[in-house]
């Protein structure tokens, strides 16, 4: 009988299973194998940017937010996909056909291609999000290859990087990439058939897209209970949008206020006078 030997070293006593096992960082959560692997930050940064961007000019029902949603792109390869972290398309109905939920944005069938796609950064996509501003030692260059026949030959073909679908086949006029890990947003404006890197403003922290009347900026914050800098949707005077839960609590504020100056007015008034207004002195405290 053959012993198996543990692929972990042993030590007497053995060490404890979390200072020899894999990490977080070793087990990603998906094929390990594939970069830019979704995280908790993933899930968290879309919501987020979802849930304060607040158009004047397009109602909810006629824009489409998505998010690790398939965006099919290329008619010729229909099979052919990209995943944007979080893309805005406008003047397409928020339902599908007006009456389903998307399971995918297929852009020959939608007829309008996203305004504005953000990139998260994760290691190992810098140069399938940034193309050739990408550091050079850095990146995957490794794309999915399909087959394809001409002239009874079976040829290969690779499809092209996120930087290159989004800039030449897409032309989405704005593009955004944001790195949770050096808090960096860099902006991309289509300018002459090419993206041109964007001035930043306020401490090169801010984007600002005139077409929409809206910026996206790098704040500190909470949200979800999680504090840190996060993209989030400023207006024309500089101020954070709201999140429905912080429209609320903010909504709920002004109330509180406006009841404690009308008390403090009132308590301002004599006895008689509140007796008039039928009113209780008690009742204002």
């Amino acid at each position: 009988m053959l012993l198996q030997r543990s692929a972990i070293p042993q030590t007497e006593p053995p060490l404890p299973a979390k200072e020899t096992l894999p990490t977080m960082y070793d087990l990603p959560s998906e094929n390990p194998e594939e970069p830019g692997l979704p995280d908790e930050f993933h899930g968290l940064q879309p919501q987020l940017l979802s849930r304060t961007l607040h158009l004047n000019d397009y109602p909810r029902d006629r824009l489409f937010i998505g998010y690790d949603l398939n965006l099919y792109y290329d008619v010729h390869h229909p099979l052919w996909h990209k995943r944007p972290d979080w893309f805005l398309a406008l003047d397409v109905p928020r339902l599908y056909q007006e009456t389903d939920l998307r399971s995918s944005y297929v852009v020959w069938q939608e007829g309008i291609n996203p305004f504005l796609i953000v990139e998260l950064l994760s290691p190992g996509t810098e140069k399938e999000d940034l193309g050739e501003l990408a550091p050079a030692e850095e990146g995957n260059d490794s794309e999915p290859e399909t087959t394809s026949e001409s002239n009874g030959q079976i040829t290969k073909e690779t499809p092209p990087r996120k930087w290159d679908v989004y800039e030449r086949i897409l032309r989405v006029p704005y593009y955004a990439v944001f790195s949770r890990y050096s808090d960096r947003l860099r902006g991309f404006k289509l300018d002459g058939g090419r993206y041109r890197e964007q001035t930043l403003e306020a401490d090169a922290t801010r984007f600002w897209i005139p077409e929409l009347s809206v910026g996206l900026g790098v704040w500190q914050g909470e949200f979800d209970g999680i504090n840190r800098q996060w993209l989030r949707w400023y207006d024309a005077t500089g101020n954070w949008l709201l999140t429905d839960t912080e429209f609320a609590t903010a909504e709920a504020e002004r109330e509180r206020q406006k009841r404690q100056s009308l008390a403090a007015k009132l308590k301002s008034l004599s006895p008689e006078q509140l007796a008039a207004l039928g009113i209780n002195w008690d009742e204002l405290d």
